[in-house]
């Protein structure tokens, strides 16, 4: 319950949702460590978001993560 009221049917589904997100992210952690969990969340969290966008015919996400991609691997081994 929030505010002393039942959720709505559009609460209870987002609440629901982020709890299933928060239980995904857990367990990456714990079977990854934090930093290479964390990453692998970040990456299906973009995964999804980026297929969302590219459907929409909005590339312009995926632009972005790639570029981001590249800046951090030219960073670290370029």
């Amino acid at each position: 319950m929030s505010a002393g009221r039942p959720l709505t049917k559009a609460e209870r589904k987002a609440f629901n949702r982020a709890k299933h997100e928060q239980k995904i992210k857990q367990e990456l952690i714990a079977q990854h460590g934090n930093e290479l969990g964390q990453f692998y969340y970040w990456l299906r969290i973009t995964n999804m978001r980026g297929t969302q966008t590219y459907r929409e015919g909005k590339p312009d996400f995926v632009r972005e993560v790639a570029l981001a991609l590249h800046n951090v691997y030219s960073r670290h081994f370029g």
